[in-house]
């Protein structure tokens, strides 16, 4: 485990409010903490929609600004990956930003990559502007919550519990979580894709298999395709093979009647 955060503040005392981001709001443009992060995000969404998981009325969204009004005062998390299951509205009017209760669902599923800012991912802070921690378990009460870190290959998820807390959740034997909302185990995989070589974080199918990434889907296509011409290939020597073998019999058989007659011997005489 990476850290263990206390328990949050009540929101008790806070009015929360689902309202639309005013047209002249400026959001935050902050760049990314390193160049790992989008390539991580971009391979998770990448891998659902390979695989088909993804609707008009669902999205996977990256840095992108999800809404909520904390006492009158607007409030924007841009997770670095997360997964809203139902959007109610036309999705160009959710281009800037997403306000969940009033255009479609909370997300399912929130992603953190540790930062170079240490803890922001772990902050409680219920006061203006709130921690990430509190925003998605007390405001948006986001059922999974996943932390990663890059550098040193760890993951937590945190599951949100009747008592309306996040509590970590238990790895199977292979290391890998159980998400029910998206009916996939997520967990981390070595190796290169897009130019990067390192952790990455992966989807697992109920029944073990690994979604695969446009390009290895299609990889596997090529291979699938060359080793069918290879047995077409195999076939129709094969095939060939046996036409000679044939013409072989046939001119021998040809060559024998030949010889019979010549010896005045008519083949239904022997």
């Amino acid at each position: 485990m990476i850290a263990t955060p206390p328990p949050a503040q009540s929101t008790q005392s806070i009015a929360i409010a689902w309202e639309l981001l005013p047209d002249d709001y400026v959001l935050p443009d902050d760049p990314v903490d390193n160049i790992n992060q989008p390539a991580i995000a971009a391979a998770l969404t990448d891998a659902l929609a390979t695989a088909g998981r993804l609707s008009d009325t669902n999205f996977t969204c990256t840095n992108y600004g999800i809404c909520a009004t904390l006492n009158d005062r607007i409030v924007v998390k841009a997770p670095d990956w997360a997964f809203i299951p139902e959007l109610r509205v036309p999705k160009a009017d959710a281009i800037r930003s997403y306000t969940p209760q009033l255009q479609g669902s909370v997300p399912a599923v929130v992603m953190e990559f540790i930062s170079e800012t240490e803890g922001t991912e772990y902050s409680i802070k219920p006061t203006y502007p709130p921690g990430k921690w509190f925003f998605y378990e007390q405001v948006l009460q986001v059922p999974t919550y996943a932390i990663f870190s890059p550098e040193s290959n760890l993951l937590e998820v945190y599951r949100l519990g009747q008592d309306g807390r996040y509590a970590a959740a238990t790895a199977d034997d292979q290391g890998r979580y159980w998400l029910p909302e998206m009916e996939l185990f997520l967990g981390v995989w070595q190796g290169d894709h897009a130019g990067r070589s390192g952790t990455w974080l992966r989807w697992w199918e109920q029944a073990g298999n690994l979604l695969l990434w446009g390009d290895e889907l299609a990889a596997a296509q090529r291979q699938i395709a060359e080793e069918e011409r290879q047995k077409a290939e195999q076939e129709r020597q094969v095939a060939q093979e046996e036409r000679q073998k044939a013409e072989q019999e046939k001119q021998r058989a040809e060559r024998l009647l030949a010889q019979l007659r010549a010896a005045g011997i008519e083949p239904e005489d022997v």
